[in-house]
């Protein structure tokens, strides 16, 4: 229960928090039926992690998951997990649309010509991020329920990519 799980579940709840507002998003504007059926299984996974998540810092760490402060945030972008790492995204970079979920910019989606091209721009590099920050935990955590859930947020994570990789080289090579 050190460190690395608190701030993991303080950054990866919103983290998802910015692929599930992409995911509602596609859901209504997306043209391809695949990117709708990933939409879909994406909010769902993400939405039942973030339940898990939540219920594990009430009993762990005895306090609901702080809310999100923007310009403030939890400190992985300053020195934290992260390594003091400027992540791109991060609040003060680009306005309202963009908080701790690395890079997203969900203004930019809403107002995208080609909806299913930029969300799968937008989304790879977001799921890259929840790879990594789920090794991390992977690598940091003594709670195997928390080794668990970071291993299968890899592999799903991991999967998508390489889908959303190969639609995007089939769509628009």
């Amino acid at each position: 229960m050190g460190p690395s799980d608190q701030r993991f579940i303080e950054m990866m709840v919103p983290h998802h928090d910015g692929a599930i507002a992409m995911a509602d998003l596609a859901l209504t504007r997306a043209r391809r039926p695949e990117i709708k059926e990933l939409a879909r299984s994406i909010k769902a996974s993400q939405t039942r992690e973030n339940e898990q998540m939540r219920r594990w810092y009430r009993q762990w760490f005895n306090a609901d998951l702080p809310k999100w402060e923007p310009g403030i945030g939890w400190g992985w972008h300053r020195g934290g997990m992260m390594g003091g790492m400027g992540m791109p995204g991060m609040p003060g970079r680009a306005g309202r649309d963009r908080g701790p979920w690395m890079g997203t910019n969900l203004e930019a989606l809403r107002q995208a010509s080609d909806f299913d091209r930029v969300f799968i721009e937008q989304m790879i590099p977001h799921h890259q991020m929840g790879v990594m920050m789920a090794t991390m935990e992977f690598n940091n955590s003594q709670r195997p329920e928390m080794r668990k859930l970071a291993e299968e947020m890899v592999r799903v994570q991991s999967e998508e990519i390489n889908t959303m990789q190969r639609w995007y080289r089939s769509w628009y090579s």
